[in-house]
Formats: C-alpha cells, structure tokens, sequence
C-alpha cells in the first residue's frame, strides 16, 4: 500500500537562519526527524523547489514542499483473528491483549499475532511503522495495549513513551510473602549465556526501574502491583526474581513451582496448573496523541489469575 502525501508549509520569522532538518521537524511534526531526514536526503522535500542538504539554512517565507511516496512500513498479511477492543477513534486504538497471542511476527511466529490482526481490522495502518505497535506485552502477559492507527499519532506515542510520559500499571502474583513495597532500580541487558533471556546486568545494561505495592500477602505467596518507570523487555519478570520473589507460573524466571510444605491438593494443582506467567497490565495511562487530553483505561483481571487468587485466599492462608 502507497500513499501519496503532498504538503507545503512557508517558513515563519521565529526559525529565520535555523537548519532546514529542524525546521521541518517543526513544521511537520506528525512525521519523525529520522523519516524527514530521509526525504531531505532524497530530494523528495525541497526548499523553494531545489533540493538541499540537511544541515543547510533556511530563511522567513522560505516554501518547503513535501512530496513523497509513503510505502507500507509492514509486509505481513491480514488475518482475521479477534480483538477485544476497548477504546478506538481515528487515531488510535486500545486492545485487551488475551494470553498466547504474540504481539509481532518473528522467527517461530511468522502469523497469527497481534500484528495481523491489526492489519485486518484497520488495513491503512500498514502505511505505520510496525502496523502502529508502540510497545510490546510478552506471548502469555494479558491486557492493556494501544496501537497508533495515523503516522502522526505513532510520533507523538513514542515520543511519550521515551519521555517516560506513559503510565503502566500490572497485577501480578509472586512466589514468596513480601513484607512491603519498594522500588528494584538495576539495569537490564540479554542474559550471557541464555540468549531468549534477560537479566540483570552491571556491565553494559540499560536503565531499568519498577515500583511495586502489596496488594494482598498470602501465607507463601503475594498479590503485587508493579508501575514501570521504564519499559525493557521482561522487566518486571527478571527484576520480580532478582530479588527472590518470581512470578508464578513464569516459565523462564521462576523454575519449578515452588510448593509450600502442608500444601491442600487444591492449591498444589493450581500451582502446577498455572501455565503462563501471573502478570497483567491492569491500567493504562497516556496523553491523547492528537487531543492532548489526558486518558486512561483498566481492565480487569482475567479468569485464569482470579481463579488463582480464589485459591489463594482460601488454601494459603494462617
């Protein structure tokens, strides 16, 4: 899919003598500096009908015309797989991510994720990068995703979310009795040896801070609430089993199922059972990409962790 964009916008006094890239950055602000670079670079925006270099000047009622060919971003095909949309404008759109539905087609799951599904309900999103997913949730992590739908509202979301402008906010349910909240600030990178993990990393690895609350202790267990601070992948994950309270269910981070001595038939089978990780994105926060105005949405938990902590409340307390 091709689209054809054609924009003119004549330079203001206040960015008289200021470099053309930064310029049209302002001037065109629903397209990301990186992609207006690019165009510079082909001839395909000009300044006065002549084609210049990025770093060159530009001057008061200087024309910058856009005229470029937008291609699909994504080659993957349209499936018809069904979302549980809980928010959708012209902009953008929120989905209740169920469990064992990868987010983007990679090497293993070339269909039948998120991705496709996008692209069949909304087909013109192929014309944004990645379909218009922002950010991710792990294959068996359940809830609260927003997806861009217009070039211009993709821009704004990821500026937000590297300003760390996005609230997030998860349910998750851990091995262990905590005593109390805190924050766990220790940057991540890719395990050294086992490359489908991460792991905390002193040497090379990126910023990575979660806070969490308890929510409820059980005798052996606890329901938690974490809030991301940043967003690197299987954060809460390996920072929730670097300090020895692992998600249930987690099939990289937590082992065996930890099983407390004295335990009912009842809640050894649920913790056996539980076959993905105890993690849900409760609640979602951000600023409207177009409107500005501040929204948020919650979801509730799914079946499967209410059943969980049904257990709990009932086999795993004094």
């Amino acid at each position: 899919m091709t689209e054809i964009i054609e924009r003119q916008e004549i330079v203001p006094a206040g960015f008289n003598g200021d470099r053309f890239d930064q310029v049209a950055a302002q001037l065109f602000p629903e397209y990301s500096r990186s992609r207006l670079q690019t165009w510079i670079k082909s001839g395909e925006l000009t300044v006065n009908g002549e084609v210049q270099r990025t770093r060159d000047k530009v001057y008061e009622d200087d024309k910058l015309a856009l005229h470029a060919e937008l291609q699909s971003e994504v080659r993957w095909e349209a499936e018809k797989i069904e979302l549980d949309i809980v928010y959708e404008d012209e902009h953008v759109m929120v989905i209740n991510k169920p469990a064992g539905l990868v987010v983007h087609p990679g090497a293993g799951n070339p269909d039948g994720t998120l991705l496709n599904a996008l692209l069949n309900h909304f087909p013109d999103i192929a014309a944004v990068p990645r379909a218009g997913i922002v950010h991710r949730l792990d294959r068996d992590t359940t809830g609260l995703m927003i997806a861009a739908k217009t070039l211009e509202a993709h821009t704004s979301l990821v500026a937000q979310l590297q300003a760390r402008e996005v609230h997030r906010e998860y349910d998750a349910v851990v091995f262990g009795t905590m005593t109390g909240g805190g924050t766990v600030d220790e940057p991540m990178g890719r395990h050294p040896r086992q490359r489908t993990k991460m792991a905390v990393s002193q040497i090379g690895g990126k910023e990575a801070i979660t806070h969490y609350r308890v929510t409820r202790r059980f005798l052996n267990h606890t329901h938690i609430r974490c809030f991301l601070e940043t967003g690197r992948t299987h954060q809460i994950r390996v920072h929730m089993a670097h300090i020895k309270y692992p998600l249930i269910g987690d099939p990289l981070y937590a082992g065996r199922p930890r099983l407390p001595k004295g335990a009912s038939e009842v809640l050894i089978t649920q913790l056996r059972g539980f076959g993905r990780q105890a993690l849900h994105a409760r609640r979602l926060e951000l600023e409207h990409p177009i409107s500005g105005d501040t929204m948020s949405w919650e979801v509730p938990l799914p079946e499967d962790m209410k059943g969980l902590l049904a257990v709990l409340s009932t086999e795993d307390v004094r």
